[in-house]
């Protein structure tokens, strides 16, 4: 079988994932870069030195060898590619195709109703339902949109983003955190509105006015940079909060490994959020918005971390609060975190399903996995995630 998957770049969260399929197929697997990388997503640390990774082609540098492997390959898998011409010439040709998508209305599904919205998705999705065409969800609302719209009906399955693995011996992912007598926090990303970093600073008030021993590690750089840094010198915070600015991918991993509780307060413009991948895989307790996309796919509320309700600071607090208190009770949540990325989510075990769930598009059969990558997406509303999350039914 010969794969080729087709994005806008390579980056660190994505070549785990074409390492281990490049593993399994050699020279039968290829990655299509459409466009360079964005020169800030370079300065953030995510730059790759194409020539070390034999399995990737450039558009736009090699547009007839790119056209005629992605016209020729048994299966495609197109991401945001910027050209959509691409798709659709695959498409037309009625070979087996598999799309992966965040979510289309992130800022609501009221969006829905666009007349000119519904043409634009009619002619890149709904035109193309009945087709061999495969819808793969980076989020867990994505299935709900396309849904919404009527595309890929019975044809959307569980997907995300598959950030690199570090595997630790089962009985390290405690005894590695800091142990100073705190609690370590960290929070990971860019500095910017829909990230919310000012809860951070808001968190750390509450914990030092109640008296608790913490230290909040907060890596990124951003806009709301200069303002937040303002806002914990004002309130008297320095000593418990440092800020490091924009760090290389496995420096952050580094952090991450080291402390207790990982924070992830994005909203519901997070179509994914790979950090929460690397929080579980360090072995972190997870503190999440479930609005976030990864959210309802990879944590189980109580079991493996903790959600909370939409932009809920108050939730968000009193959860924090919650682990501080029982700490001796909850920490196992870091284990079973970490059990999940190196079990289920990560990047070999995705691989493995993808081919397997190709093979089978090849012979006509569509065959979902049972959990994990490639199982069923549901289509559950935005509105209703939360609870059933807590109902333990997503």
């Amino acid at each position: 079988m010969t794969f080729t998957f087709v994005s806008n770049y390579i980056n660190h969260h994505q070549i785990p994932l074409c390492e281990a399929l490049y593993r399994k197929l050699g020279e039968a697997y290829t990655f299509i870069q459409t466009m360079p990388m964005e020169e800030e997503r370079i300065a953030m640390g995510w730059g790759v030195d194409l020539d070390k990774l034999p399995y990737v082609l450039c558009l736009y540098e090699a547009e007839y060898d790119c056209l005629k492997k992605i016209a020729e390959s048994d299966v495609v898998l197109f991401g945001w590619t910027g050209r959509e011409d691409i798709v659709t010439s695959r498409l037309a040709t009625g070979k087996i195709t598999l799309r992966v998508s965040e979510r289309l209305y992130r800022e609501g599904q009221w969006k829905a109703v666009s007349p000119r919205g519904l043409i634009a998705k009619y002619g890149e999705h709904i035109k193309y339902r009945r087709q061999n065409v495969c819808m793969l969800c980076a989020g867990a609302y994505t299935a709900s949109d396309f849904h919404l719209i009527g595309a890929y009906p019975g044809k959307m399955f569980r997907w995300g983003y598959f950030t690199s693995l570090r595997t630790y011996d089962s009985d390290k992912v405690e005894t590695m955190k800091i142990q100073d007598g705190r609690l370590h926090i960290v929070w990971a990303g860019r500095l910017i509105p829909l990230k919310h970093p000012e809860y951070v600073v808001r968190l750390a008030e509450a914990l030092r006015d109640r008296g608790y021993a913490f230290y909040i590690h907060m890596l990124g750089g951003g806009e709301l940079e200069p303002e937040i840094k303002q806002e914990a010198e004002r309130l008297g915070l320095s000593q418990y909060i440092r800020f490091y600015g924009y760090r290389a991918p496995e420096q952050v991993r580094d952090v991450m490994e080291k402390c207790h509780i990982h924070l992830f307060t994005s909203d519901e413009l997070e179509g994914w959020g790979a950090v929460v991948n690397e929080g579980m895989n360090s072995g972190c307790v997870e503190v999440v918005n479930a609005q976030v996309g990864a959210a309802p796919y990879l944590i189980r509320h109580g079991e493996n971390g903790l959600v909370y309700p939409k932009n809920q600071y108050e939730k968000m607090e009193e959860l924090v609060f919650m682990l501080f208190d029982h700490w001796k009770e909850y920490q196992k949540l870091g284990r079973a975190a970490y059990e999940t990325i190196r079990d289920t989510w990560n990047a070999e075990h995705a691989a493995g399903e993808l081919l397997r769930f190709s093979e089978g598009l090849l012979h006509g059969d569509i065959a979902p996995a049972k959990t994990g990558p490639l199982s069923v997406a549901e289509p559950v509303r935005p509105g209703r995630m939360y609870r059933a999350m807590m109902e333990g039914t997503i």
